[in-house]
């Protein structure tokens, strides 16, 4: 009699090359609109870089921060705006996380989803934490995705 072999392994889906380009390039053209300069970053639903653009001109300081909301938004797998109100109701949750490194707790980070899998996190910086958030959402409409 055979017994089945256990799967010992998952299926994740990933945000592809080409539609991370087409994102970043879509924050990019809203920054402009906007005047302002940014840095964008792509990452795949474990937080690994998948792509980044930088406009001349962007701080540079801004390119850790950008890759870290994205790497933020994947991780946790909600916008990094929603870590304020977070943080607000948990004194030791706040102090803790404090020393976590590329956490980042405000607006400018969001979670990439395709019918519900999180495949990816794009954060942007550069601008105020509204700005970068409103050019994030840009990346994710040009993919025809929303923020749920």
């Amino acid at each position: 009699m055979a017994m089945d072999t256990p799967q010992h392994s998952v299926a994740q889906r990933a945000i592809s090359a080409e539609a991370a380009a087409i994102a970043l390039q879509a924050a990019v053209a809203h920054a402009a609109t906007l005047g302002i300069r940014i840095n964008v970053a792509l990452t795949d639903a474990a937080g690994v870089l998948a792509g980044f653009l930088r406009m001349p001109g962007a701080f540079l300081h801004s390119v850790d921060i950008a890759i870290d909301k994205a790497y933020t938004a994947a991780s946790f797998g909600f916008p990094t705006a929603q870590w304020m109100s977070i943080l607000a109701q948990d004194e030791g949750l706040r102090i803790g996380l404090a020393e976590r490194p590329r956490l980042v707790v405000f607006g400018g980070g969001l979670p990439i989803r395709e019918d519900g899998v999180l495949i990816g996190g794009i954060g942007v910086s550069g601008g105020s934490a509204e700005q970068d958030e409103l050019c994030a959402r840009a990346g994710l409409a040009a993919l025809g995705l929303d923020v749920a």
